[in-house]
C-alpha cells in the first residue's frame, strides 16, 4: 500500500525526523487560509506548492511549482488542483490531483537520497544512499553505479551506531551534519521497521543554507501482509489512486495486476500464475492480467474472476488454468458454467484442469452445453487461447 507525500511526513514528525513542513488542501476556496497557516506557523513567505498523487516524477509533469509570494502560489494551486498529471509512473492515462500540498519555501545547499529496503537475496535490510539527490534513483544506479552506497543491516540486531557512522561518513558529512545525519538514520530506520514498510525514501534529504538536515520529500510502501496490525497506516488509504479494477478484486479476495496484453488469465496460485503468462508469451501471446484465485477457489470466486477479467475490453480471449490441490476441480467447473451462462459470455474460454476431481470436472464441462475450449496441457492451453485471441483481433 502506498500514501501519499504529506501522510508519510507525519509519520515521520512521529519518529522526530525533520520535514519540509506544510498543510493540505482538496478545494480551492480553502487557498487563502492555508498560505496565511504557512506564513503565520511555519514562518515562510515563500511557497512550494506539490500535487498529491501516488507517483514519482511529479515536478517533471508540472506538479510541484515553486511560489515566491501568496498571488503566484495562488496561481499555481488554481492550475494544478484538479489537473490530471502524467508523470513516468502514472502512464499515459495519469492521475487527477484532488489534493496539494503548500509547503514552505527551503534554501538549500546540498541534495542526497536516502532509503531503506528489504534485499531478499541476503534476507536482510538494505539502506541506499547517495550524493545525487533530487533525481530519479534508477538513473544514478544505471550511469553512475558507484555513487550509491550501499550498507546491508540483519534485522536480527539491528542498526549500530558505527554502521549509521560510517555511512554518513561516505556521505562527506562532518561535526554537526554528521551527528544529525546517525541521529536520522537511526530514527529512520526505527521508523522502517516500526510501521512494516517494505521501502522508506527520502528523496531528495536536503542540507539547507542553515545546515540543516530536512527530508524534502518521502515515499513509504507498506507490507500488505502486515496491515492488519497497522491500523492507524491502513486509515491513509486513499482509493482513489488505486486502479478500479484491481480494487474491485480486492473486494472478492482476489489478486488481481491490470497488464497490458488480451489474454485474460485465470489460475490458482501466483507461482502457477506466473508459469501461466510465461508460456503465453512464449507462444507469442500477451497477457492482459495476473490473477490469482487462491487455493479456496469456488462457484463465486471464479465468477467473480471472470467479472473483473471482462471488465477489460482488451481482453479477446481466456485462459483458466486450474491445478486440483486443495481445490477441487470440479467446484471450479461449476463455476466456470454459471459465469459463462450469466454473463453471456462472447470472447473464448480455454479451459485446462487438473489434480483433484479433474475428470468430474471435465465430465460437468462436457455435459453443460457451453461453449469451452478444452486442453489438455498448459502447452496445449497457451497455443489454443493465443489463436483465439489472435482470431479475435483480427
Amino acid at each position: 500500500m502506498n500514501i501519499h507525500e504529506y501522510q508519510a511526513k507525519e509519520i515521520l514528525k512521529k519518529f522526530k525526523i525533520p520535514v519540509q513542513d506544510g498543510f493540505v488542501l482538496d478545494d480551492i476556496s480553502e487557498a487563502e487560509n492555508i498560505l496565511s497557516k504557512v506564513e503565520s506557523e511555519l514562518g515562510s513567505s515563500q511557497f512550494v506548492v506539490k500535487a498529491q498523487i501516488h507517483a514519482g516524477g511529479r515536478g517533471k509533469g508540472g506538479g510541484v511549482k515553486f511560489s515566491p509570494n501568496k498571488e503566484s502560489a495562488k496561481e499555481n494551486i488554481q492550475n494544478i488542483l484538479g489537473m490530471t498529471l502524467i508523470t513516468p509512473q502514472t502512464g499515459e492515462a495519469g492521475q487527477k490531483v484532488r489534493k496539494v500540498m503548500v509547503t514552505e519555501g527551503i534554501d538549500i545547499a546540498d541534495e542526497y537520497y536516502l532509503a531503506i529496503t528489504l534485499d531478499r537475496s541476503t534476507g536482510q535490510n538494505v539502506i541506499m544512499a547517495s550524493t545525487e539527490g533530487g533525481v530519479e534513483i534508477e538513473e544514478v544506479a544505471a550511469a553512475t553505479p558507484e555513487k550509491i552506497i550501499r550498507t546491508w543491516v540483519d534485522p536480527s540486531f539491528g542498526l549500530k551506531r558505527f554502521a549509521a557512522l560510517d555511512m554518513g561518513i561516505k556521505l562527506g558529512f562532518k561535526g554537526d551534519l554528521l551527528k544529525q545525519f546517525v541521529k536520522l538514520l537511526t530514527n529512520l530506520y526505527a521508523c522502517y521497521e516500526s510501521t512494516d514498510a517494505s521501502i522508506v525514501e527520502i528523496n531528495p534529504l536536503v542540507v539547507t543554507e542553515k545546515d540543516e538536515l530536512i527530508a524534502l520529500d518521502a515515499k513509504f510502501n507498506f507490507d500488505s501482509n502486515a496491515l492488519y496490525r497497522q491500523a492507524d497506516i491502513l486509515a491513509l488509504r486513499d482509493e482513489h489512486e488505486e486502479d478500479p479494477t484491481e480494487l474491485e478484486a480486492s473486494k472478492y479476495h482476489l489478486n488481481y495486476i491490470k497488464l497490458e496484453g488480451n489474454v485474460g488469465c485465470m489460475v490458482n496460485g501466483a507461482g502457477l500464475a506466473m508459469g501461466t503468462m510465461d508460456i503465453i508469451k512464449l507462444r507469442g501471446g500477451n497477457p492482459a492480467n495476473f490473477l490469482d484465485v487462491g487455493g479456496g477457489a469456488n462457484v463465486e470466486t471464479v465468477k467473480n474472476g471472470f467479472k473483473i477479467i471482462l471488465s477489460d475490453e482488451n481482453v479477446k480471449a481466456v485462459l483458466i488454468n486450474i491445478f486440483g490441490g486443495i481445490v477441487r476441480c470440479d467446484r471450479v467447473a461449476n463455476g466456470i458454467i454459471e459465469a459463462v451462462k450469466e454473463l453471456d459470455l462472447n470472447v473464448p474460454v480455454v479451459v485446462r484442469l487438473a489434480g483433484t476431481n479433474a475428470d468430474i470436472a471435465k465430465e460437468l464441462l462436457n455435459n453443460s452445453g457451453v461453449s469451452i475450449i478444452a486442453a489438455e496441457s498448459l502447452s496445449e492451453a497457451a497455443d489454443k487461447v493465443v489463436e483465439a485471441a489472435t482470431v479475435g483481433v483480427s
